[in-house]
C-alpha cells in the first residue's frame, strides 16, 4: 500500500505538527514562531466558533431548564436518573453499561448519489436498518422507543468492487453529519485509494435520524436533559456495534475506527466496549463533556441556572457523567493500536481533553497539529501519520 497516495482534496497549510513527548503536549515555548502564530490565531477564531455552538446547545437545553424551574417533580426525576447512571458507572463494567446487540441487523442498501461516487471514485451505498436499542434506563424506554426517525440506523458505505477490504469507520461531530462534507473534510478519498473500504456512521438524532421538526441536526442529543444525552450515547454505541455485526456478515475481518469531536468521544468510548476494533484514532476528542460545557458561554450560564434551580449536587453530576466517559473504562484496543490527534489551538475540544485520554490510555501514540477544531493545519502531516500507523494492523 502506498503510504502517501494522494494529496488531500481540501488544500490546507502543511505546517508540521508532531508527536507528544514523554511529558505530553509541547509547551508554548517549544513551538516555532510560525507554529505559535498559527496556534494563537486559530485559538481566537475557535472561541468565536465555540460561542456559536454553545448558543445552539443552550437553545436545545431550554425545555429541560424551564421544566426544572416550573415543575419540581421534573428536577426530582432528573436526580433519580443521575443516580441510576452514577450507579452503573461505578461498576466500570462496559458489558453492564453497554449491553451488546442480541440479534443481527436486517440491512437494506441503495446506491448513493453520483456525486458521492464521484468523490469516492468507487461504488457507494447508503445503508439503513431498524435499531434494536432498548434504553438502558427502564424509566426512559417509552420515551426512547417513540423516536421513530432516530430508531432507523443510517450509514454510508464506500466499497471496492473486488470484495470486502479492511474497513475504516468514521464518526462525525456534533451537527456535522453530511456524508459528503465529512468525506471531503476528513480526506476519506485518501484512505479509499489506499485500499480501505470506508463506512460513515450517522450518530443518533443527526441527519435523517433527526426527529421531525427538529430545528437542527443533533438537537435531540441535548434536548432531553442529562438522561437523554446518556441514552443517546448508549444508543450510539449499540447501533455502531450492530454495524460491526453487519460488516462481519459481509466478510470484513478488520475494522479501524476514527471520529472527530463528538465522534472522537464516541470512538474513544467504543474502544473500551468492543474488542473487535483493530485500531482507534480519536480526532480532537472531548472526554468529559460535562466539564467542557461548563466552559462554553452561554451554555454554561444555562447549565448553572438549571443546577441552581434543581439544587443538583455537583458530585452527583460528575458521578453520573462517568457512565458515558471513555475515562471510566479500560481500553480493549491494545496500546500499540491507539492514536490520539489534537489541535493545540482547539477551544471547543481543548487539547487538555485529549491529554486526559492519553494519560488514561497509558500514554499511547499522540499527535498534535497547530490548528483549531475546524481548521486542521498540517492535515496532510497527520493523514500521513494515520496512514503509517494503521498500515501494519490493517494490511499485514
Amino acid at each position: 500500500m502506498d503510504p502517501d497516495p494522494v494529496e488531500p482534496p481540501i488544500p490546507v497549510p502543511d505546517v508540521p505538527g508532531g508527536d507528544a513527548g514523554a511529558r505530553g503536549l509541547p509547551a508554548r515555548g517549544d513551538l516555532t514562531l510560525r507554529q505559535r502564530a498559527i496556534v494563537d490565531a486559530s485559538a481566537i477564531a475557535d472561541i468565536a466558533l465555540r460561542t456559536g455552538v454553545a448558543s445552539i446547545v443552550a437553545t436545545s437545553m431550554v425545555p429541560t431548564t424551564l421544566a426544572s424551574m416550573l415543575h419540581p417533580l421534573a428536577s426530582r426525576t432528573e436526580h433519580d436518573h443521575m443516580r441510576f447512571y452514577a450507579e452503573l458507572a461505578s461498576a466500570q463494567d462496559p458489558a453492564v453499561s453497554f449491553p451488546a446487540p442480541t440479534r443481527p441487523p436486517r440491512v437494506s442498501t441503495r446506491r448513493a448519489s453520483p456525486v458521492a461516487e464521484m468523490i469516492a471514485h468507487g461504488r457507494v451505498e447508503n445503508i439503513r436498518f431498524d435499531s434494536s436499542f432498548t434504553a438502558v434506563n427502564p424509566a426512559l424506554r417509552d420515551l426512547c422507543s417513540g423516536f421513530t426517525r432516530n430508531n432507523v440506523v443510517r450509514a454510508q458505505h464506500w466499497r471496492h468492487s473486488d470484495g470486502p477490504h479492511p474497513t475504516l469507520c468514521v464518526i462525525h461531530g456534533f451537527m456535522g453529519s453530511p456524508y459528503l462534507a465529512n468525506g471531503l473534510f476528513l480526506s476519506l478519498p485518501w484512505f479509499y485509494r489506499s485500499g480501505y473500504d470506508v463506512l460513515l456512521y450517522t450518530l443518533p438524532f443527526h441527519g435523517r435520524r433527526a426527529e421531525r421538526f427538529s430545528p437542527f441536526s443533533g438537537y435531540g442529543f441535548f434536548s432531553h436533559g442529562f438522561a437523554g444525552f446518556s441514552e443517546a450515547m448508549a444508543q450510539a454505541v449499540h447501533d455502531f456495534r450492530s454495524l460491526i455485526d453487519y460488516l462481519e456478515s459481509t466478510g470484513v475481518d478488520r475494522v479501524a475506527l476514527t471520529g472527530i469531536s463528538l465522534g472522537g468521544f464516541t470512538s474513544a468510548l467504543l474502544a473500551g466496549v468492543d474488542d473487535r476494533i483493530q485500531a482507534v484514532v480519536p480526532n480532537v476528542p472531548v472526554v468529559t463533556p460535562d466539564r467542557t460545557v461548563d466552559e462554553w458561554f452561554p451554555a454554561n450560564k444555562l447549565v448553572a441556572l438549571q443546577r441552581l434551580v434543581a439544587r443538583t449536587d455537583r458530585s452527583l453530576t460528575e458521578a453520573a457523567a462517568r457512565f458515558a466517559s471513555p475515562l471510566n473504562y479500560r481500553p480493549l484496543v491494545p496500546k500499540e493500536r491507539r492514536l490520539i490527534i489534537t489541535g493545540l489551538g482547539d477551544r471547543l475540544a481543548p487539547p487538555q481533553q485529549a491529554e486526559m485520554l492519553w494519560e488514561h490510555w497509558d500514554r499511547c501514540a499522540f499527535h498534535w497539529f497547530p490548528g483549531n477544531h475546524l481548521l486542521h493545519v498540517s492535515q496532510p502531516d497527520y493523514l500521513r501519520r494515520m496512514t503509517r500507523f494503521l498500515q501494519d494492523f490493517m494490511f499485514d
